[in-house]
This record gives structure tokens, C-alpha cells and sequence, in this order.
């Protein structure tokens, strides 16, 4: 397949579903040999982390370069965004950004315009998934500020001719109402909001069922392909959720199945490859990395093939995920999306336990409205504790579910309603007190 023929990228999107892994494999290849050869040319900190690089002819010579780590991009970057990851100098750089800083300093990245054009057309695929129209008026449950997820979305509806209300700055019981009279259609917020949004509705009398939404976005955290969660947020709302996936140094990368059950990763944009993680290693081989698709869990590696200006190659992105390929699909499949960060799993008592498996059982219960899960040590040994805000006061019954899912005992206690935070933007029901010092 001659990849010169497949510029349009409307074209590209509704073509790609015939295609087969071969012709997609093409596609990816071509896009990948220009972004290489472009950072050969420009780039210093890929220059000087290839030590002047390979002849990239074969998948076999891709396969000789190293991993790179969002600590390595850390130590390349100031707080201004300054960074040897620059391609180009700094004054073509006009979008600046910054990671969250949930795991460790905040990363600033910054985008060209013709990368950040890349950023719109990409997130279209996420808006053909939840069927956005030009006469969609899409809500944005989110604060202005450096995060990546709402200047993203909000722009690629606007590039879809979409109307955006922006919902920066507002109370929920604001947003709320704002929802009620703009008659939005589509709403687009992390998982967890959605849910904060439908429990103040609930608190204030208000029927979300009778709105006009019949559309949620959710992106920012796991939570959008687990059918505990859709489940809630779609009956609440009386709407079709479609989860997506992205990061500020990546891209967005993944959307969600039409059946809720995952995320595509968009492979005409990325190069997807999985570093298999073993029962006692997690995700510390990079000469494992691999495009095959491995039989267990792994961690996810990205290489976006035409951000060009802040490249990044066989990116660890430290997330865990469960890899497959439909038949239906050229993409490949993460079974029930993102499932969690691969430094987050927990050994209790021989149990390899992540927060994802807990949340999808607190969530399982329709009482419970809020939970916290906090992970100590004692000695050398992981230990496990759960709040939960649960107004018939009977955690016994939450932590037999636990026992009976994850063959593990832990300790579940209630708090008072309404005790625990919530968060607009990414949830903190997971505090992993293990690295700290125990008086």
C-alpha cells in the first residue's frame, strides 16, 4: 500500500476499519521512518540518546533502540518547558501544557501549531466513536488551566463545528444548571466527576435523566471500560459513555469501544508495543518490549508517529493493560482500558492486588457513594486499608465481596457522608503511603 495515497486524515479514518494488520503495518512504518529521521536531523536529546542512531530499514533495526522514561523527559526539561526534546527553537512552540504531577514534578510540554493540528485530528476519532455533530453542544466539566485534556477536546469540537460551553470556573451546582439551560448534548469530564456531578444532582433534586445529554466523553483516569462505572454513569444520566485515553507527553491515543468494554489504541497515530510484566518483575526489561501482542498483562509502550516538534520513542507510558486483537478491527484492543499504573500493584499477603480490581468492587455496591483506598507498609510487607462513605454502615459485607473476588482479607471501615474529597479532574481514591517513612 502506497502510504503518499492516504494524506487525507477523513479518509484515513473511515477507511481504516477495512483494513488488515499488514496494510496497517505499512502505513505505520512510512509514518515512523519520518518521524525518526526528523529527530535524527533535529533533535538533540534523541540524537544523543541514539549516539547518532541506526539505519532504520527493519522493524529489526527499530527493535535496537532503548525505552524512554518520563524521568528522562524530567531531567531534559526546565519549569518554563525549555527542553532538549525541542526539535525546533523555542519560538515555534505555542501551546504550553503540564502534566498533573500525580506521579512525581510536573512535566511542561509544548506543542507547535502543526503538532497541536495533529492533537485535533487525532482526538477525532474519539468524537466519531461518540458520534459528535456540527450541531452538538458539547459541555467541558473541566477548570481552564495547564491540563492537556480540556484545551484538547475543546478544540477538536470547535474543529468539528461544534458548539463548546466551557465550564471553567463554576461550582458543580453552576455546571449543573449551565448544563440544564445551554440543552447540552455531550459532556466530556474524567469518570469520577461524572459521577460527583450525578450525586449533587441527586442532592439538589435534579433529574439528569430529563436533560438533553445523551453523551459523556470520559477521559483522565481509568474508570470509562469498567462496566461498574459505565453502568452507573449511564444510568444516571440516561446516556452513552465512550471512554478515551491520552497523555500530556503522548497524545491522545485511545477511544473507546462501541460495546464499553476497552480502548483501540489509534494506530494510524501511534506505534503500540507491551513489555510483558511477570510475577515477580514489573515492567523492568525494556529489551522486552515487543509489537506482538502479548497473552498477559503489560505495560503499555507508545511511539506517536507525527508529533514532531516533542517526539518521543517507545515511550513507557506506565500503564497496565490487557492487550488483544479483534478480528473486526485492524486496532488493537486493551480489554477493559486503561487498568491501572504498574507501580501501583500491591503484594498482600501473596496477593498481586491493584487499585482498579478494589474500585471495581467498591463500585459494584450502589450505596456506596465515595471511597478512599490507602496502601502502607509494615517491615517489608504491603498493607491494605479502605474508607468508605456507605450510609448502611455495614463495610463486613463489602469486605466479604473483596474476600470472595480477590481471595484477600482487608480492613474496610465507614466514614461520615461526605467526608471524603472529590475532585473535578483526576481522582485520589488511591494514596500510596509505601514509600514513606513510618515514626
Amino acid at each position: 500500500m502506497e502510504v503518499s495515497i492516504l494524506e487525507n486524515k477523513e479518509a484515513i479514518r473511515k477507511e481504516v476499519s477495512s483494513w488488515n494488520r499488514e496494510q496497517l503495518e505499512a502505513y505505520q512504518w512510512g509514518r515512523l521512518k519520518s518521524s525518526y529521521q526528523h529527530a535524527i536531523d533535529q533533535n538533540a536529546f534523541y540524537r544523543s540518546r541514539w549516539n547518532g542512531g541506526v539505519s532504520l530499514q527493519t522493524w529489526s533495526d527499530w527493535d535496537e533502540l532503548p525505552t524512554t522514561s518520563k524521568s528522562e523527559l524530567i531531567d531534559a526539561t526546565d519549569p518554563m518547558g525549555r527542553s532538549l526534546n525541542h526539535t525546533w527553537p523555542i519560538d515555534r512552540y505555542q501551546r504550553f501544557h503540564r502534566t498533573s504531577g500525580t506521579m512525581g514534578r510536573p512535566l511542561v510540554v509544548q506543542d507547535t501549531p502543526e503538532d497541536w493540528e495533529w492533537w485535533l485530528q487525532t482526538w477525532q476519532y474519539v468524537l466519531d466513536a461518540a458520534h459528535v455533530r456540527s450541531t452538538d453542544r458539547v459541555f467541558m466539566a473541566f477548570s481552564f488551566g495547564p491540563f492537556i485534556g480540556f484545551w484538547s477536546a475543546h478544540d477538536a469540537c470547535l474543529e468539528r463545528g461544534a458548539l463548546v460551553i466551557p465550564g471553567g470556573g463554576m461550582s458543580t451546582i453552576g455546571r449543573l444548571d449551565l448544563i440544564r439551560t445551554s440543552e447540552s448534548t455531550v459532556i466530556c469530564c474524567t469518570p469520577s466527576y461524572a459521577l460527583h456531578l450525578a450525586e449533587i444532582a441527586t442532592q439538589q433534586g435534579i433529574d439528569l435523566r430529563s436533560t438533553s445529554v445523551r453523551q459523556l466523553i470520559v477521559a483522565g483516569e481509568p474508570g470509562g471500560s469498567s462496566a461498574q462505572i459505565r453502568s452507573r454513569i449511564e444510568h444516571a444520566w440516561d446516556a452513552q459513555v465512550v471512554d478515551h485515553a491520552g497523555g500530556t507527553e503522548v497524545g491522545p491515543w485511545g477511544v473507546g469501544t462501541p460495546e464499553g468494554d476497552g480502548l483501540y489504541v489509534i494506530e494510524t497515530e501511534f506505534l503500540a508495543e507491551f513489555l510483558p510484566i511477570g510475577p515477580d518483575q514489573i515492567g523492568t526489561n525494556p529489551s522486552g518490549v515487543s509489537r506482538s501482542i502479548p497473552t498477559g498483562l503489560s505495560e503499555l509502550v507508545l511511539t506517536p508517529l507525527a508529533r514532531f516538534g516533542c517526539p518521543l520513542f517507545r515511550y513507557r507510558t506506565g500503564d497496565l493493560v490487557q492487550p488483544i486483537l479483534d478480528h473486526h478491527h485492524p486496532f488493537v484492543r486493551l480489554q477493559g482500558g486503561v487498568l491501572g499504573r504498574v507501580d501501583d500493584m500491591m503484594i498482600i499477603r501473596g496477593v498481586n492486588v491493584f487499585p482498579s480490581s478494589l474500585e471495581s468492587i467498591l463500585l459494584s455496591f450502589p450505596e456506596v457513594t465515595e471511597f478512599r483506598i490507602i496502601a502502607s507498609k509494615e517491615g517489608e510487607l504491603d498493607q491494605l486499608e479502605i474508607e468508605v462513605e456507605d450510609p448502611l454502615q455495614n463495610p463486613e459485607r463489602i469486605a466479604e465481596r473483596i474476600h470472595v473476588k480477590l481471595g484477600l482479607r482487608t480492613n474496610v471501615r465507614t466514614v461520615p457522608l461526605g467526608s471524603l474529597p472529590r475532585q473535578e479532574g483526576k481522582a485520589r481514591r488511591f494514596i500510596d503511603m509505601r514509600n514513606l517513612s513510618r515514626v
